[in-house]
């Protein structure tokens, strides 16, 4: 950008909605994975107008936008590689409207997904969508990546729950997609269209989401196990006998001696398994019942349940000392979201056994067993975070997912961690068809420039691995 163009844009806009402050533009320069670039802005609007004048003045100017949520992302979807504008929505945190009789809520981009899920349990109401980071993650963002979570299991991602959206387009358009209604097929769902689009659309400034009844009870269970294929028995024998979890969770050995490590919460055992039934009261406690019974069969080490909101949170805690405890090794934890077919989870936990052994570096998994999300954590010192050994691991898993016709992420997104893999993980066909979407909206080139429709070249940005305490402030 020129000195011109930026004092054109404070005009437009605002000196309160800009900024171009070293410090600032530090802040805004990647998100939680390994690479950062600066922008030469940071723009901060606090209406979908305020977005629709910036992006007419920079389609006019050819000057880059990259759409940033909360920067919770774990691919790097938000680095502003090109330079050019860093367009922060965490201003539009306006909960527009909560609606007992539509059960639906209309929120601005930058509302917390944690607060959202507060906001409508005080009317009785459920927004299921629930990634690790809900507390920190924005609406906005869990749209742009089509967030999961453990409950996506039963419940849906965060697709399941997009009624609407208002979205700015390239030309300068404010466009109302979908709408009001749980039910529409009026014309082409071009709402859906933007739902995982990692920002490469458009701008999202506001959405309607599908609420459902607050479900009035629950229960969870928790068991470990001598091995991986006891558990991985377990979560099979839980489908087939006709149980619908709202969670399934697993975890491996690597994991589970970490959190030992780190806590005196986790039990012991080679593998874990966290289920979690909710509904009415009666048949919670029904099921509850039945599924102790059923895991009883397959001679778990441990096996604990836990029926009260307190008891449920301290299973839950424990869950999330996985993370704690790979964090509180030293290493730094490359968080891979595969998702495989059900039927290989157990090939999946072989395999990983097998990656270490080939690559000499540890390799952690936990997640969403119920779905064949599972988090494959590759633990390096924190120097060889982009190491061509590190690649080399990433590369042997993603070539053995998609062998499986599996999917090399079932939660985060391309964004650029991924970037390299693009090519094998959609076929030719389905490649084209991204690009001429991208193309007839976004002609230029000018949204989220640089990331996985682009093609691949070498990244003028920095790549050093943040270390442990500065990681820490930007995960």
């Amino acid at each position: 950008m020129t000195t011109r163009q930026r004092n054109q844009l404070q005009k437009l806009l605002g000196s309160s909605l800009i900024s171009t402050h070293p410090a600032t533009l530090a802040k805004y320069s990647g998100d939680a994975w390994y690479a950062a670039a600066l922008p030469d802005m940071v723009v901060m609007p606090k209406t979908a107008q305020h977005v629709q004048k910036l992006v007419q003045f920079c389609t006019k100017n050819k000057i880059p936008i990259t759409p940033r949520g909360a920067g919770r992302g774990y691919v790097g979807g938000s680095v502003p590689i090109k330079g050019g504008i860093l367009l922060s929505l965490h201003r539009m945190k306006r909960i527009r409207e909560i609606s007992v009789e539509d059960s639906l809520a209309i929120v601005e981009p930058g509302v917390i997904t944690g607060d959202l899920q507060q906001a409508v349990l005080k009317r009785g109401l459920y927004y299921p969508p629930d990634p690790a980071s809900l507390k920190e993650s924005s609406i906005g963002g869990n749209i742009a990546t089509n967030a999961g979570g453990p409950r996506c299991l039963k419940y849906g991602v965060t697709s399941h729950y997009v009624l609407g959206l208002q979205v700015v387009l390239m030309n300068g358009d404010i466009a109302e997609l979908g709408g009001r209604t749980h039910k529409n097929k009026v014309g082409f769902r071009l709402h859906e269209l933007f739902v995982g689009s990692e920002g490469l659309l458009g701008i999202i400034t506001q959405a309607t989401l599908r609420l459902i009844p607050n479900p009035p009870d629950r229960a969870a269970l928790v068991a470990t196990f001598k091995t991986a294929k006891q558990a991985a028995g377990v979560v099979s024998a839980i489908q087939k006998a006709g149980f619908m979890p709202c969670a399934l969770e697993v975890a491996d050995r690597f994991t589970l001696q970490a959190a030992r490590n780190y806590t005196k919460n986790t039990p012991d055992g080679n593998a874990f398994i966290l289920t979690e039934i909710d509904g009415q009261k009666n048949s919670v406690a029904s099921e509850i019942r039945q599924l102790k019974q059923l895991i009883g069969a397959f001679k778990p080490i441990t096996i604990r349940t836990a029926k009260t909101p307190k008891d449920i949170e301290a299973l839950w805690n424990m869950r999330r000392d996985f993370s704690y405890g790979l964090r509180a090794t030293g290493l730094t934890k490359l968080n891979e979201d595969i998702a495989v077919p059900r039927g290989r989870l157990l090939d999946l936990f072989r395999y990983t056994e097998k990656l270490q052994k080939e690559t000499g570096l540890a390799v952690a998994c936990f997640g969403h067993a119920g779905d064949g999300n599972i988090h494959v954590n590759i633990m390096v010192k924190p120097e060889e975070a982009m190491a061509p050994t590190t690649q080399k691991a990433l590369d042997k898993l993603f070539q053995q997912v998609v062998a499986w016709n599996g999917s090399i992420t079932g939660e985060h997104g391309i964004g650029l961690a991924k970037k390299a893999w693009w090519s094998i993980a959609v076929s030719r066909e389905s490649d084209a068809l991204h690009k001429v979407v991208k193309k007839s909206v976004d002609p230029d080139g000018l949204l989220n420039p640089g990331k996985f429709l682009s093609p691949v070249e070498a990244l003028k940005i920095d790549m050093t691995p943040q270390l442990p305490s500065a990681a820490k402030a930007r995960a």
